[in-house]
């Protein structure tokens, strides 16, 4: 009889790791591989988790990466590019599901963790708003506008509009920098205002600007900066 490969033996040995303990203990590049088990079935894929760390730099930015770029690393296909990007896609809505409904006041880290999971891996700028009701609990959240490496066009017209539609009573507003400094520019502080002012023709409540990135975040309201209505 013909030796099974002793890749076999390490993948066994990787998902009975995982059973006993979950991710504790493990590398990254190992939670990747075991990952790659699933798409990849009759090869030892620890070389190709490797190199996509590699090439990405962290298990975050693997899962950031396009299908494109994860295409590009060898022996990396669509199947197996498709896996990683629908990790990444699942954790956003299980993100999304424990944000709804919870009251953003009591529960922030919420919507902080949903938004740096939905935005900060963008390679362009993105804005997106959270819809609030009256006691603060979470409605929606839409993207609004995407544009480019350092710009997104937002039109409060447009923001009024989308609020009105879902009958909110309160706003979050959200947008990443690509670049990974999350500290607000001179333009994100004046776009902040004019939304602001906007909002308040309707008596929409702005609860906070959120900007997040690779290297943390910032909260217009826990840095003083968002002008009182």
């Amino acid at each position: 009889m013909e030796d099974k490969p002793d890749y076999l033996g390490h993948r066994k040995r990787l998902r009975e790791r995982f059973q006993r303990s979950g991710s504790e203990g493990m590398h990254d590049y190992e939670l990747l591989e075991l990952l790659l088990t699933y798409a990849i079935p009759r090869k030892d894929v620890k070389p190709y988790a490797k190199d996509l760390i590699k090439r990405f730099g962290s298990l975050s930015g693997v899962l950031d990466a396009r299908q494109e770029e994860l295409e590009e690393v060898v022996k990396v296909g669509p199947i197996s590019a498709i896996l990683i990007r629908l990790v990444k896609e699942v954790c956003g809505f299980y993100l999304a599901e424990i944000m709804k409904g919870k009251d953003v006041l009591s529960s922030p880290q919420a919507v902080l963790d949903f938004a740096r999971m939905k935005l900060s891996g963008f390679s362009h700028e993105a804005f997106m708003v959270v819809f609030l009701n009256a006691k603060n609990r979470v409605l929606d959240y839409k993207i609004l506008q995407e544009g480019t490496v350092d710009r997104a066009v937002i039109y409060p017209r447009r923001i009024i509009e989308e609020a009105l539609s879902r009958h909110a009573a309160g706003i979050i507003f959200v947008h990443n920098h690509p670049s990974g400094d999350a500290q607000p520019s001179p333009e994100d502080k004046q776009l902040t205002r004019s939304l602001v002012e906007a909002a308040r023709t309707i008596d929409l409540r702005v609860l906070d600007h959120l900007i997040v990135g690779k290297e943390g975040y910032c909260s217009f309201v826990e840095s003083r900066l968002l002008p009182k209505e």
